[in-house]
């Protein structure tokens, strides 16, 4: 019977007594005070824009940027500021554009912004002869996106192969860090990834990098973290106390494709360890990467896998800054799962959204609400979307203004555009 037809005297017992004994994942009493409100924002993105990042800046903004088509092979980078309680986005500025670009629906630019107000952003570049030949280049403006610097290949120039699925930090004030998927050894090797072909098996890994740059958008220092991963997972990072932490999916023995960590404590880094071991065996790139947000040395991180036959959402607790974790807990399973997480931390919660798909092939747009210990609060349905398969690409998750804040792509006809909701908790 539904709870709004118990006895007004009953339910608070009732309630009582199941929040003393549910388990992680099940919405503990208040999921049921009140839903959240979703409000559809609207954007400044022209039609036929795609590949959407969202990111907070640290006076509170919010920057998104995305991928708009430019003739009939060329693309440019474009972003907007929202700026801290104002309803409006600015006026949408170039950061690039070009016609040698490597476009792909998982592997996209992003944007950043550090303390002392200076933005970064970077895109792919082909640089052939094989498609799967492409770099990373990266820009800085220090006048709030007016002016550019002149684009730099964060990887040595001429290494063939495929470089990205970057993630930015905050090194210091006015310093960056970028960690990326790195296929020097495998092109070394002679084999190339393919990212639309599904098939990974066999042959030499990709390998996760990382470096650091200074106001003046020069490389300081560069490492090599681990020389195994998965080719094609997103790849994400978060500061606790201790130094900043990049999680990414490893690749081990055996093609097991699961969830690693490292840390930086700003003089070096930590072996690879896994967040877990699910023992996810897959000979090919699941493209679904995990996701971390961190407060002091208390990490959070989210991930995708299919260790036990059936698409899974999990996730786990770190009380030291990544150097262990407790036994995750299941946020969603089923064949419904498809992925794609976002992370967010909102006052004293946890955001996470993910896509699911109907058996008609139609995709919805989720947004949980969890405590520190992974309990679920509530689950809101944020959108259905007219797309289907990969179009969709990554939604985006932020927290600002007291809300969270979602990006993500659908499709009109077969006119990509950027959509976007903010969802407020009461």
């Amino acid at each position: 019977m539904p709870v709004s037809c118990w006895s007004r005297y009953v339910v608070p017992m009732l309630l009582a007594v199941l929040a003393a004994c549910s388990p992680a994942g099940v919405p503990p009493p208040d999921a049921v005070a009140s839903s959240p409100v979703v409000e559809r924002v609207s954007l400044p993105s022209p039609a036929g824009a795609a590949q959407p990042d969202l990111v907070s800046t640290p006076d509170g903004s919010l920057l998104l940027s995305w991928l708009e088509p430019v003739g009939e092979t060329g693309h440019r980078l474009r972003f907007s500021r929202r700026p801290a309680q104002v309803a409006d986005w600015d006026a949408p500025r170039t950061i690039a554009e070009g016609t040698k670009w490597f476009v792909n629906w998982a592997d996209t630019p992003h944007v950043y912004a550090l303390q002392d107000g200076s933005l970064w952003a970077h895109w792919l570049r082909s640089t052939g002869p094989s498609r799967m030949d492409y770099g990373i280049d990266l820009v800085r403006s220090g006048d709030g996106g007016a002016t550019w610097s002149a684009p730099q290949r964060v990887h040595p120039a001429g290494t063939p192969g495929d470089h990205g699925f970057v993630t930015f930090w905050p090194q210091a004030r006015d310093r960056l860090g970028i960690a990326w998927l790195d296929s020097r050894q495998k092109a070394a090797a002679g084999a190339h990834a393919h990212h639309d072909d599904g098939h990974h098996g066999g042959g030499a890994p990709m390998m996760l990098r990382a470096a650091l740059y200074g106001a003046d958008a020069t490389q300081r220092a560069e490492w090599p973290l681990d020389a195994s991963t998965c080719d094609c997972c997103t790849t994400a990072s978060a500061m606790t106390d201790r130094g900043v932490v990049v999680v990414y999916r490893g690749r081990g023995e055996g093609e097991i494709r699961d969830t690693r960590v490292v840390r930086f404590d700003g003089e070096r880094w930590t072996p690879p360890r896994d967040v877990h071991a699910d023992g996810w065996m897959i000979a090919g790139c699941p493209v679904n990467g995990p996701v971390v947000v961190a407060d002091g040395a208390t990490v959070w991180v989210a991930w995708y896998t299919e260790a036990d036959g059936l698409p899974e959402l999990r996730a786990a607790r770190s009380d030291d800054a990544g150097d262990t974790f407790a036994a995750p807990v299941t946020l969603a399973k089923g064949t419904q799962v498809l992925g794609r997480l976002g992370l967010a931390r909102g006052g004293d919660h946890l955001l996470v959204s993910w896509l699911e798909q109907a058996p008609d092939e139609r995709q919805t747009l989720v947004l949980g609400r969890y405590d520190g210990a992974w309990r679920q609060t509530q689950r809101v349905d944020v959108a259905t979307l007219s797309t289907r398969g990969r179009a969709s690409g990554i939604p985006r998750l932020q927290w600002s203004d007291d809300a969270a804040w979602l990006a993500w792509t659908d499709v009109a006809g077969e006119t990509p555009g950027l959509q976007a909701a903010r969802v407020r908790f009461r």
